[in-house]
């Protein structure tokens, strides 16, 4: 999936950890990432929770995209900063999920932003069937 996912490989993400239902992702905000103010964009805040999100619900095998999606922003981050944002499961049910997603700064460990994402699976494979397993 990060092979195709030109966004999180032209933003710098950078995956850290994945495991069922579980998936933390790193980027560090560059001076483009940030607005008006000097503080990061909240797009790009949303954009690396959304991206931690549709790995962690896409780790038991079937392409599973976003049904719905909430962000609180939490506190500012700035050009710089380190933020990691760890998804986790909180349940499946038929074809749909809930994830939480924190974002946080490293090292500090200060909460930037949480998301809630709602998944849906589709019929189709995340992994190509031709693929040998790993």
């Amino acid at each position: 999936m990060y092979a195709d996912d030109k966004v999180a490989q032209d933003l710098g993400m950078e995956i850290t950890g994945i495991a069922p239902g579980r998936a933390v992702l790193r980027m560090t905000l560059t001076p483009a990432m940030v607005n008006g103010h000097g503080i990061a964009h909240g797009g790009y805040l949303f954009l690396l929770a959304d991206s931690a999100f549709a790995y962690a619900c896409n780790t038991h095998g079937a392409v599973t995209v976003a049904a719905s999606a909430d962000v609180v922003f939490v506190a500012p981050a700035r050009a710089g900063d380190v933020l990691e944002a760890t998804a986790v499961e909180r349940t499946r049910y038929g074809r749909s999920g809930v994830y939480d997603v924190t974002v946080r700064r490293v090292p500090d460990g200060d909460v930037i932003a949480e998301f809630r994402g709602g998944s849906r699976s589709r019929k189709e494979s995340v992994l190509d069937e031709a693929e040998p397993p790993r």
